[in-house]
Order: structure tokens, then C-alpha cells, then sequence
């Protein structure tokens, strides 16, 4: 005499949790790419009601004192960056359509006006002013 199974074995693969982990991965990347920015460069960027996100552009000068300027992490002081900018071609010059200025906290409002100065004398029109939002009420 034979037996009929009544429960039949399950041929397919169930694929919800494996969507739901790459899901996962996928929000974890975008969430941890937007934070890491300039890496290695500490700055306590100033604060601003109407502070707008800045888009990153291929040309970010970090401000952290006159001695130490970065231009887009290779370290300059305000002479070098001048020679840095003006190696700089026409064509290169036409492709960064706006420069990035991050400026901490306590540099002084003078040495934010002569890096405004190097980068306008080196023909860069469009400039934006990073700063962080304020937070609370």
C-alpha cells in the first residue's frame, strides 16, 4: 500500500528578503555619500537662516587660515593658490561653471574678501559661499 504526501516540497525561491536587503543597501549608500565631503579637513563652517544646499563643483577652495588654503584638498597658502589658479587653462576655467568657497568659522572677513579677489582675477564670476543651517528654534 502507498502513501500520497499531502504537503508538496516549495520549487521556487523567495525573493522579498533579498529585495528588501539590497533596499536597505542602497539607502545606507546614498544616506553615508552625501556626509563624507572633505575628508581630513576640519572646519566649523558658519551658520545661516537662509542657508541653501551648495552643490559641490569641481573647484572647492577650504579656507582655514591665511597660511592654510586648500584647493580642492591639496593644501596652498594665498600666493600658491594664485599660481594654482592661474595655471588653470581657458577651457578648464569654462567647464567649472562655479567655484565653492568653505571658510571657517573664525577667519577673518578680510582674507574671505582676497580669496574672492584671487578667484574673480582669475576670471571666476560665479562664486557661492558654503555655510551650514541653523539648527533649532
Amino acid at each position: 500500500m502507498e502513501f500520497k504526501r499531502r504537503l508538496s516540497p516549495r520549487a521556487y525561491v523567495d525573493l522579498v528578503p533579498m529585495i528588501d536587503v539590497v533596499f536597505q543597501l542602497v539607502i545606507f549608500f546614498m544616506l553615508s555619500s552625501t556626509f563624507i565631503q572633505t575628508p581630513g579637513i576640519s572646519l566649523i563652517l558658519p551658520e545661516s537662516k537662509t542657508a541653501e544646499p551648495v552643490v559641490m563643483t569641481r573647484l572647492v577652495v577650504t579656507v582655514v587660515s591665511g597660511e592654510e588654503v586648500y584647493l580642492n584638498k591639496e593644501p596652498y597658502d594665498l600666493a600658491g593658490l594664485r599660481q594654482a589658479l592661474g595655471k588653470l587653462t581657458d577651457e578648464e576655467k569654462e567647464r567649472i561653471d562655479t567655484a565653492v568657497i568653505e571658510g571657517d568659522q573664525a577667519v577673518s572677513y578680510s582674507l574671505m574678501v582676497e580669496v574672492l579677489d584671487i578667484l574673480r582675477s582669475n576670471g571666476f564670476k560665479a562664486v557661492n559661499l558654503k555655510t551650514t543651517e541653523v539648527r533649532g528654534p
